[in-house]
């Protein structure tokens, strides 16, 4: 929809629409340039107040010959001391401007407005993300200003060739979302294949930002294994793109997701980049065996206890010397149940009382349930393991997925004895192998199908010099960080 030939028609819609005078932060500011009537749109709170005072004060000092002819081109040229300025004639892009901060002006006998992008929005300044925290590294982290956090990342990477690529999604919230890659360095059947998925998004508004958009991307599915990574560091974000990886920034939130990923992604963090490459191997070892824990060590330990007979001798000390009221599986679930809720509570709990609730939670209920019989010690003991394995897992979504099949695998175990065991351990590594990343990538390379050079490097932190090819899976146009 064009704008109308009428100065005053396009006022009376645009006053109508946006609901001057029943929304109290919208705002029309009427002026007079040049012995011209003319308007200004724009939302409290979204203007710079000094930048709208000083262009204000240039265009109502200045004089009818000084604009006419060309009325349009003279003010922008010469009349409006601004960087940001251009012009529009449709109704939906300018409606989008004002509402996404911009202030729009209308000035009588010109058929087009001028669009100043004069907005600023309430922002926090970059903090270390809780949830990626390291000993030696930068302290900055995004925040839920998308401009901030493309700057971010080009801080890092002052390259030419990488491209963000803005989106609009949601007919009522008209989210920002920006697709970030390096064009020389990136599949462009990725990019194309994100780009189509956004373009064929329909919905009234992504409100829980980039979580909805995943599901809009990577389709329905109820497999917990996550299939896109999520990251609060630039730091990180850029890695992923020299390595080839796209990004999507989503308005409103200070986590980009990194598509597409595999397993791998999950188990590696910052922290093992920031220190040497043999304490780097170490620690990524132990982050796997931690993971490893979070799933296997309960259930496991069930199982043996369970079928002692199976046992070799220097084995026989696994097994409670009693039992207690409760059966050991209704001892698990409990305690698993029981965990769950503390970390929910721990969510909802203010940061001066987290202590107190941990102190309540972990140590003295459980305490009073061993002494009143619910629980036995070894029960806590396997429970607080898993636990801590889960917590050493840096990507939260999925520790969350490790966790619930650690479940299934105490239910198969508990219920059902060894064969059950096995037989949801199956499913789990079934699961694994059916799940496929974005653009149908193996979830499991490069272990399945087997790449050793490029499994070599998850396994071992190689120092920085010696990773000289981007991963294999990607297909990148250039394979090779050195020239």
């Amino acid at each position: 929809m064009k704008l109308f030939q009428k100065y005053q028609e396009n006022i009376d819609y645009l006053t109508d629409k946006l609901g001057v005078g029943k929304s109290f932060d919208v705002v029309k500011r009427d002026i007079t340039i040049g012995g011209k009537n003319a308007s200004i749109f724009f939302i409290d709170g979204f203007a710079k107040d000094d930048i709208m005072l000083f262009i204000m004060e240039e265009l109502q000092g200045t004089k009818h010959d000084e604009i006419v002819p060309n009325v349009l081109q003279k003010l922008i040229s010469k009349k409006i001391p601004y960087i940001e300025c251009t012009e529009s004639d449709d109704y939906k892009e300018i409606e989008y401007m004002i509402l996404s901060g911009a202030s729009v002006l209308f000035v009588e006998g010109v058929y087009k407005a001028i669009v100043l992008d004069t907005r600023t929005y309430p922002a926090r300044g970059p903090e270390e993300p809780d949830l990626e925290k390291v000993t030696r590294g930068s302290r900055d982290g995004f925040v839920e200003t998308i401009i901030f956090n493309t700057a971010l990342v080009r801080r890092r990477i002052r390259d030419p060739n990488l491209r963000f690529e803005i989106f609009n999604v949601g007919r009522r919230t008209k989210t920002d979302i920006v697709v970030g890659y390096i064009e020389d360095i990136t599949n462009d059947d990725l990019v194309k294949s994100i780009k189509e998925k956004l373009n064929q998004i329909d919905t009234d508004s992504l409100i829980m930002a980039e979580k909805s958009l995943e599901e809009y991307i990577l389709g329905k599915t109820f497999n917990p294994f996550p299939q896109a990574r999520f990251t609060e560091r630039p730091d990180v974000t850029a890695a992923h793109l020299l390595e080839g990886h796209i990004i999507l920034i989503v308005d409103t939130t200070p986590s980009v997701m990194i598509l597409p990923v595999t397993i791998f992604h999950f188990t590696q963090h910052a922290e093992d980049y920031y220190q040497n490459p043999t304490i780097g191997t170490y620690m990524r070892w132990v982050r796997f065996l931690a993971i490893f824990f979070s799933l296997i060590a309960s259930p496991l330990w069930l199982v043996l206890a369970n079928n002692t007979n199976f046992l070799p001798q220097a084995l026989s000390f696994i097994g409670p010397k009693e039992i207690g009221e409760i059966p050991l599986i209704i001892q698990f679930l409990i305690l698993e149940v029981g965990l769950d809720m503390l970390r929910i509570a721990s969510i909802h709990t203010p940061n001066a009382l987290t202590t107190s609730l941990g102190i309540i939670g972990a140590l003295l209920l459980s305490d009073f349930a061993v002494k009143v019989g619910w629980i036995i010690p070894e029960t806590v003991l396997y429970t607080a393991i898993s636990g801590i394995g889960m917590f050493a897992t840096p990507s939260i979504e999925f520790s969350l997925a490790m966790r619930l099949f650690r479940i299934l695998l105490l239910i198969g175990g508990g219920f059902f004895g060894i064969y059950g065991f096995l037989i949801t351990f199956l499913i789990f590594l079934i699961t694994l192998y059916k799940t496929k990343s974005f653009g149908g990538i193996n979830y499991l390379w490069p272990l399945i199908p087997f790449n050793g050079r490029a499994f070599s490097t998850i396994i071992m932190r190689k120092p920085i010099p010696e990773v000289k090819l981007r991963p294999e899976i990607l297909r990148t146009k250039d394979k090779t960080t050195k020239k």
